[in-house]
């Protein structure tokens, strides 16, 4: 007996669009409260934006079935994602209009076993320092009780983006 999951996303390039014409904080505020559709991923792996300031983002999930390796608990590819989508933000909070990212490394520390029983994790991110070319962040993964499930660093480039044309 086979389990089933459906989903659907809007088009990716609206985000792409919108991104290049706001600055950070504004597009992830806008993904926050809907005035933009969330990314495909948010959709495949079931995660939303739950805060954003500049310089620090949260982003929940609950862990399902379908986030399971082989082996009966959560991914780590799943930890990854959140953690680099968390690390990433907190980044991209803190950049002006006409400026982007993209991760240069992800480095992850896997602490805790996550499984359905673990309830609600939330991946934090903040921004560690920011220079005029690399941004450094850090993300942890946390359950409801604020246990540390893992921890990550992530290096990104920072870069111009073309303006929109309107």
């Amino acid at each position: 007996m086979g389990r089933t999951r459906t989903y659907q996303w809007d088009d990716p390039a609206i985000l792409a669009e919108a991104a290049g014409r706001m600055a950070g904080v504004d597009f992830l505020r806008a993904l926050q409260t809907g005035q933009l559709p969330g990314p495909p991923v948010n959709h495949t792996l079931d995660f939303t934006l739950d805060e954003v300031r500049p310089g620090r983002v949260v982003f929940s999930l609950i862990p399902g079935e379908e986030h399971y390796n082989p082996i009966g608990s959560v991914h780590g590819g799943i930890f990854a994602t959140l953690l680099d989508s968390a690390a990433g933000a907190a980044v991209h909070s803190t950049l002006p209009l006409g400026m982007a990212y993209t991760s240069l490394d992800l480095t992850v520390k896997f602490l805790r076993r996550i499984t359905v029983d673990t309830g609600p994790v939330r991946a934090i991110g903040t921004v560690v320092n920011s220079g005029r070319q690399t941004a450094l962040a850090q993300a942890q993964l946390l359950d409801a009780t604020d246990r540390l499930l893992a921890h990550a660093t992530s290096s990104c480039m920072l870069f111009p983006v073309p303006a929109a044309q309107g």
